[in-house]
C-alpha cells in the first residue's frame, strides 16, 4: 500500500469507496469526498456505476435512453444586485447601465419582445434571471420601482411573468435569488417552477474576508437551505444545484450534496440538480482562480448521482463542458438544462450555447436520444395538485405531451389568459358534513394520499426526535409558586418552566394561584358567546400533519359551500340569537384570493348586524399572495368587505422547530406574527391560540406565551387566549407514530394555569374548549384560571373530523351547566367581550335547546 499524496485519499480508501458505489451501498460523507477525487480509470469505474443508477431511474420514469433539455429564452430582468460575489460578471452597477443606454430593469415591452421572439422560434421557457433585491442596495433601483408602481423587485417579477404567460404562452421559470416563504406564495401562482442554486454549504466561503461570497448576505448557506426547505413546504417544483471549484473542500462539496438529498427526501420538491463547474472570468476578483477541470466536474456528477439516487434529475450546462459531451453523459446526467436559439447565457456570456442539432447529435453519439421538456419536469405535471397552481394548468397543458409530460416539440406557444379558475364558489361534495359527522362519521381515518402529501414520515420522525426530549428542571418549584403568587410578571424563565412541569400538590397550588389571579382580574362570571362556525370548504393541500379536516377535492368527505349556503347559515344563526359567525376553511386551490372578500360581503349583505370573525393568518397570507396585494392592503380590503376581527388560529406553536414537524406548508411563526400585528394596527382585533400535546415540550409553551405577551404589550389587539388541546385520534402525525396521544389532564391544567399567570396582565381572558375537553374537563379548566367557554358553535367540523367525542353544539343551558360545575355564574358576551344587546339575548333564550329543529343544518 502506498501512502496518500497530500490531500489525496489512499488507494485502499478509493478502492473501498468505488466498491461500495458499484455495489449500490449508501455512501457517507467521507466516502463521497474520496470519490469526488476519482480521476482516470478510477473515474471511469465510478461513472459506470453512476450511469447504471441513472439508467434505472430513466427506465422507472418511462423514458429509457432519453436525455432532456429545455428550449428557452433568457430574460435578464435586472443586472443590479445587493450581493458582491467575487466571480460574477452578470451583475453590474447603475452608472455602467446608464452609460450603455440601459435602464435599471428591462422595461415590460423589452421583456415581452424577448419572449415573443422566443415563442416564434418554438421556445417554451422564459428564464427570468436577476440580482437579489437590488433596491436594498441601490437607490436607483428603488426609484425605478417607485416610478413604475411596484413595491419591490419581486412584485415586478410577478407582473412580468403574468404578461409573458398572457401575451406569449412561454412558461416562466423564475430565478430571483433568495425568497422568503411569503415570496414563494406570491410567485408560485405565476410560474410552474422556480429555482436558486445552493452553490455550497461551506459557510467559511461566506463568512471569512476574501471568500468568494464574503459581503453577500444572500449567499449564507443556512439562508439558502432555508429557501429550499420553504420551497418544499410550499409544494414548488424547484431547481437547485452546486457550483464546484470556488474554494470549497471535497468534504464541503460532499456535504452540499447530502444536504440536497436530505431536503429531497423530506419534501420531494427538487425537480433537478445542476452540477456546474466554476469558470474564471476577466474583470472579477477571482479571475486568477483556476477553472474546475472537466474530470472534476464528471466526478461530482457521478457522486451526485450515487447520493441522490435514480429518481433525481441531474443536469450539466452543455456550454461549459468544452465539447466533452461523452464524459459528462457517461458520468450520469440525464438533462442538459436550458438551451436558447435566441439569447446568450448572460451569466456565462463567453460560452455560447451549442446548436440544438449539434447537441442532439453529440447526445446520440453517447447512445441517448435528446428530447425537449418543459421548465417543469414531467413528474410534477403528473402529480398535478398541489404542485401546479390551477391558473397555470391551461398554459402547461397547451405545451405538454399528455402521454409523457415532455414538451410537444411541434407546439408553438400562444398567449393564454392568466385568470382565476371558473369554478369559484360552487356547492360540491359532502356539504352536510357538519351535521353527519356526528351521526355517520367520516368515511375513513386518513386521506388516500397519506403516504405522499405530508412528506417522508421516516425523515420527519428523525427531525421530531430532538425536540421531544424532556428538559431537566433544576429550579425550585416552591420558590416559583411564591413568585407567581406575589407578582407573576416577575417570573423568570427557569421559574416558569418549573411551574409548567408541576404535578401533584405543586400543580394544585399553581391552579389555585391562577384561579385567584383570575378572580382578581376578571371576576367570577364565566363568559360565552352565541356563535356559529361556518367552515366553507375542507379542500386543502397545505399538508398540515396534525389536521384531519383537510381533504383532496376528489375525497369522499370533501366539500365546498356556495356563497348562498354561507349566507343562509349566517342568517339561520342570526334568527336563533347569534352575534357572531366564525368562518375558516381549507386553502382550496380553486378559490381566488378575493373569495374571502366575497364571503364576508355575502354575510354582511344578508345579516348586516352579524360580527364577522373570520380568516386565520394562513388564509390571510393565501389571499394576499393570490391577489398580489401586501398583507396590509389585503386586510384593509377585507375590512372594507365586512371583516370585523380575525381568529388567531394557525399559530399551533410559535416555534419553527415544532411547526415544521406539525405542518409541511403552513406559514412560519414570523409570518403569523406579521399578520396579527398588521391586523391589530388596522383595528382588526384577534384571538390568540396555542395547540399543544403533540411533539412539543413545556419549553415550547413558554416561548409561545412570551411571544404572545410581547405582541399584546405592543398592540393590545388580542381579545383572549384560547387553549387548544391536540386531538390525536385521526391526526396524520399521530397515525404515523410520531406525535403523542394528546395532552394529559396534568398538561391541560398546567397550560391553562400558566396562560393565566404568564399572560397577566396583558391578555385577561383565558378560554377553554368544551369541544376538545367535554363538560367535566372544561369545568376543571375554569377552576384552573380560565374564565371563558367560547361559543355555542352550532356546528363544528374540524375537531370532530380529528376524533373529538364531545359533539358540535352546546346550548346556552349546557354552557351554564359547565359554569355551575365550576361553582360560577355565567353570562353571554360579544366577540370583543362587550355586553350583548337585549334583543339578541332574548332571541337566543327563546331558541335555546331547539336548534336541531330550528336549524336542520342540511342543505
Amino acid at each position: 500500500m502506498t501512502d496518500a499524496q497530500p490531500g489525496r485519499p489512499t488507494e485502499n480508501a478509493m478502492r473501498r469507496a468505488l466498491k461500495r458505489a458499484r455495489d449500490g451501498v449508501a455512501l457517507d460523507t467521507a466516502e463521497a469526498a474520496v470519490l469526488l477525487q476519482a480521476r482516470g480509470e478510477q473515474l471511469r469505474d465510478l461513472s459506470a456505476s453512476a450511469a447504471r443508477v441513472r439508467d434505472a431511474g430513466l427506465e422507472a420514469a418511462g423514458r429509457p435512453g432519453v436525455i432532456t433539455y429545455s428550449k428557452k429564452v433568457f430574460i435578464p430582468l435586472t443586472r443590479l444586485c445587493r450581493d458582491r460575489c467575487h466571480y460574477c460578471t452578470f451583475v453590474t452597477v447603475p452608472g455602467k447601465l446608464r452609460r450603455e443606454g440601459h435602464g435599471m430593469y428591462l422595461s415590460p415591452d423589452e421583456v415581452v419582445e424577448v419572449a415573443r421572439q422566443g415563442a416564434a422560434l418554438g421556445c417554451k421557457e422564459a428564464l427570468f434571471t436577476l440580482g437579489d433585491r437590488p433596491e436594498d442596495r441601490w437607490p436607483e433601483a428603488r426609484e425605478w420601482l417607485d416610478a413604475h408602481g411596484y413595491d419591490d423587485t419581486l412584485a415586478y417579477v410577478r407582473a412580468m411573468a403574468i404578461r409573458v404567460l398572457e401575451e406569449t404562452g412561454l412558461l416562466p421559470h423564475l430565478n430571483p435569488g433568495v425568497m422568503s416563504w411569503t415570496d414563494l406564495q406570491r410567485l408560485k401562482p405565476v410560474a410552474p417552477s422556480l429555482g436558486m442554486m445552493l452553490e455550497t454549504t461551506a459557510t467559511r466561503l461566506w463568512s471569512e474576508p476574501g471568500g468568494p461570497h464574503h459581503g453577500s448576505p444572500d449567499k449564507e448557506p443556512a439562508v439558502r437551505l432555508r429557501v429550499l426547505e420553504d420551497a418544499g413546504r410550499s409544494n414548488v417544483p424547484f431547481t437547485t444545484g452546486v457550483l464546484i471549484g470556488i474554494g470549497e473542500s471535497y468534504e464541503e462539496r460532499a456535504d452540499a450534496l447530502f444536504q440536497l438529498r436530505r431536503i429531497q427526501r423530506q419534501y420531494q420538491s427538487i425537480q433537478e440538480v445542476i452540477v456546474q463547474n466554476f469558470r474564471a472570468k476577466p474583470d472579477t476578483a477571482m479571475r486568477a482562480m483556476p477553472d474546475a477541470e472537466l474530470e472534476e466536474l464528471a466526478a461530482c456528477i457521478a457522486v451526485a448521482r450515487h447520493i441522490l439516487g435514480p429518481a433525481a434529475r441531474i443536469q450539466a450546462p452543455p456550454n461549459l463542458v468544452d465539447a466533452e459531451y461523452a464524459l459528462i453523459v457517461g458520468a450520469g446526467i440525464d438533462d442538459w438544462g436550458g438551451v436558447s436559439p435566441l439569447t446568450p447565457d448572460h451569466v456565462n456570456p463567453e460560452r455560447p450555447w451549442p446548436h440544438i442539432d449539434q447537441l442532439a447529435e453529440r447526445t446520440r453519439d453517447s447512445g441517448f436520444e435528446l428530447r425537449e421538456r418543459l421548465t417543469v419536469y414531467p413528474e410534477f405535471i403528473a402529480r398535478g395538485e398541489p404542485w401546479l397552481d390551477p391558473r397555470l394548468l391551461p398554459h402547461v397543458r397547451a405545451l405538454a405531451d399528455p402521454e409523457t409530460g415532455l414538451a410537444r416539440e411541434d407546439a408553438l406557444p400562444e398567449g393564454l389568459p392568466w385568470q382565476e379558475p371558473d369554478e369559484g364558489f360552487t356547492a360540491t361534495g359532502r356539504t352536510d358534513l357538519h351535521r353527519t359527522i356526528d351521526t355517520e362519521g367520516r368515511t375513513g381515518d386518513r386521506r388516500a394520499d397519506f403516504d405522499a402529501v405530508y412528506g417522508d414520515w421516516e425523515a420527519l420522525r428523525e427531525q421530531a426526535a430532538p425536540g421531544m426530549v424532556p428538559q431537566r428542571i433544576d429550579s425550585d418549584v416552591r420558590e416559583a409558586l411564591a413568585q407567581a403568587a406575589d407578582d407573576p410578571t416577575r417570573l423568570s424563565d427557569d421559574q416558569a418552566l418549573a411551574l409548567l412541569h408541576a404535578d401533584g400538590p405543586a400543580l394544585d397550588a399553581l391552579c389555585s394561584i391562577a384561579d385567584d389571579l383570575r378572580r382578581a382580574t376578571v371576576g367570577d362570571e364565566v363568559t360565552y358567546i352565541v356563535t356559529r362556525n361556518i367552515n366553507f370548504t375542507n379542500v386543502c393541500y397545505t399538508g398540515c400533519r396534525f389536521c384531519a379536516f383537510a381533504q383532496r377535492r376528489t375525497d369522499a368527505d370533501a366539500y365546498t359551500l356556495s356563497l348562498d349556503q354561507v349566507a343562509d347559515r349566517a342568517a339561520q344563526a342570526w334568527e336563533v340569537g347569534a352575534t357572531e359567525v366564525c368562518m375558516q376553511g381549507g386553502i382550496h386551490p380553486d378559490l381566488p384570493g378575493t373569495a374571502y372578500f366575497d364571503i364576508a360581503r355575502a354575510v354582511k349583505e344578508r345579516v348586516p348586524g352579524m360580527h364577522v370573525h373570520a380568516f386565520s393568518p394562513m388564509e390571510v397570507v393565501n389571499g394576499a399572495s393570490r391577489t398580489g396585494l401586501s398583507i396590509r392592503d389585503w386586510l384593509t380590503a377585507a375590512k372594507e368587505a365586512g371583516l370585523d376581527s380575525i381568529p388567531g388560529t394557525a399559530a399551533e406553536i410559535l416555534d419553527d422547530e415544532v411547526r415544521w414537524v406539525l405542518t409541511k406548508g403552513k406559514l412560519p411563526a414570523a409570518d403569523w406574527i406579521e399578520v396579527v400585528r398588521t391586523a391589530h394596527e388596522l383595528g382588526l382585533r384577534s384571538s390568540s391560540t396555542m395547540m399543544y400535546g403533540h411533539v412539543d415540550q413545556p419549553r415550547h409553551w413558554l416561548g409561545h406565551f412570551r411571544t404572545l405577551a410581547a405582541i399584546q404589550q405592543e398592540t393590545g389587539g388580542f381579545t383572549e387566549f384560547v387553549t387548544l388541546p391536540f386531538i390525536h385520534t385521526n391526526a396524520p402525525v399521530y397515525l404515523a407514530g410520531i406525535a403523542r396521544p394528546g395532552p394529559t389532564t396534568r398538561d391541560n391544567r398546567a397550560v391553562t394555569a400558566m396562560a393565566r399567570v404568564l399572560l397577566h396582565p396583558h391578555i385577561t381572558n383565558i378560554q377553554t374548549s368544551w369541544v376538545k375537553l367535554g363538560a367535566e374537563g372544561a369545568a376543571e379548566m375554569l377552576r384552573s384560571g380560565a374564565n371563558d367557554l367560547g361559543g355555542t358553535l352550532m356546528e363544528e367540523t374540524i375537531s370532530r373530523m380529528a376524533g373529538s367525542r364531545y359533539g358540535s353544539y352546546r346550548s346556552i343551558e349546557d354552557l351554564r351547566a359547565i359554569a355551575t360545575l365550576a361553582g360560577r355564574p355565567a353570562r353571554p358576551r360579544t366577540t370583543l367581550y362587550g355586553e350583548v344587546p337585549a334583543e339578541r339575548v332574548a332571541a337566543a333564550e327563546a331558541s335555546d335547546g331547539h336548534l336541531p329543529e330550528l336549524l336542520p343544518l342540511a342543505d
